[in-house]
């Protein structure tokens, strides 16, 4: 009992160094707020990048092979997928945007840019996955072909993505763990700051794992309660 009692004042000693002594939990929330602004932003610019390459994936010569713009489409998805988030991270802040010293901006737009590429497989799917007797309805009816994608055939797709987006932003909150190597202090490097101040690890570290934890396990509630409320409409 006495082994357990001292066990547990050591743990409180240890949380109270890591967290509440020198206001250190202050830099926990500026590291949170670091990490759900980059994913936050990412997102809508993998969104946009995402939809405009699908749509370029899509495109077909009259003889039904793939487009100019779906080969660079293709190449691009290729690359991004092909590589490490981690080395295009490198690759934007040393090399392309070197010139640029805002360490947010260049990580938005390198995980953007890496987002678009999962987006567009997501958004190209969703739009396979409609029937194609909808197209041929709509075409039947005198739409154009661009009538009939913004009206009938992307408002469905738009359940199909819905969820797989959701998901990838899930993904995107916990890639942002690598913003470190660009000497930003997200939640992960705020971690390892204060574990390097204070010489205890396990406290600083179990409490990032569990603040990602919450904040994961909140939007995944979250998309579970979208996803049932999708199905319903649709048994309508």
């Amino acid at each position: 009992m006495d082994g357990l009692k001292l066990w547990l004042a050591e743990v409180g000693r240890k949380a109270y160094v890591a967290f509440i002594e020198q206001d250190r939990w202050k830099l926990y929330l500026k590291g949170l707020g670091i990490t759900m602004e980059v994913a936050f932003f990412a997102a809508i610019i993998g969104i946009i990048i995402g939809t405009v390459l699908a749509f370029m994936k899509l495109s077909v010569k009259r003889n039904g092979k793939p487009s100019f713009l779906a080969r660079i489409a293709n190449a691009y998805i290729d690359i991004i997928r092909g590589t490490p988030s981690v080395l295009q991270l490198l690759i934007m802040w040393f090399i392309i945007l070197s010139f640029c010293r805002n360490k947010i901006l260049v990580a938005c737009l390198s995980f953007g840019i890496n987002s678009g590429a999962y987006v567009a497989e997501i958004v190209r799917a969703g739009i396979l996955a409609v029937d194609k007797g909808q197209t041929e309805a709509g075409r039947s009816l005198g739409l154009s072909q661009f009538q009939t994608m913004r009206y009938i055939v992307i408002p469905q797709a738009f359940k199909n993505v819905l969820p797989p987006l959701g998901n990838e932003f899930i993904v995107l909150l916990k890639e942002t763990a690598i913003l470190g190597y660009v000497a930003l202090d997200d939640l992960t490097r705020v971690a390892n700051q204060i574990t390097s101040r204070t010489y205890e690890a396990f406290m600083p570290l179990i409490g990032a794992a569990l603040i990602y934890f919450v904040i994961i396990k909140i939007l995944t509630i979250l998309l579970n309660k979208m996803e049932r409320r999708l199905r319903k409409s649709d048994n309508r």
